[in-house]
């Protein structure tokens, strides 16, 4: 009886003979297991990529949410340098009633 794994031919008498289109067998065999292993590939490096776009993702937010704030700071000083100016403007004009 052959089997998937068997590399013999029967002939009627019951005797084997090694087969001859073993070779055209595991051609596509081969083929099959490149192919299989390409796919394996893809779908890991694809898992990977997934991966690396939700760190990027995170990354990206983070960093917005750095900028939001350093915005928000930049205002508030920009804020406080008018009310200081116009306060050493106040003391200059105070300064000058002096001397007069």
């Amino acid at each position: 009886m052959k089997s998937l794994f068997d590399d013999n031919i029967y002939l009627e008498d019951g005797s084997k003979e090694k087969s001859s289109h073993l070779k055209k067998e595991v051609v596509p065999l081969d083929r099959l297991k490149n192919l299989e292993e390409k796919i394996t590939g893809a779908v890991e490096k694809v898992k990977a990529l997934k991966e690396d776009k939700i760190t990027l993702e995170r990354k990206i937010k983070d960093l917005e949410d750095l900028l939001n704030e350093k915005n928000m700071e930049i205002e508030a000083l920009k804020t406080e340098k008018v009310s200081i100016k116009d306060q050493v403007e106040e003391l200059l004009s105070e300064i000058e009633t002096l001397e007069l």
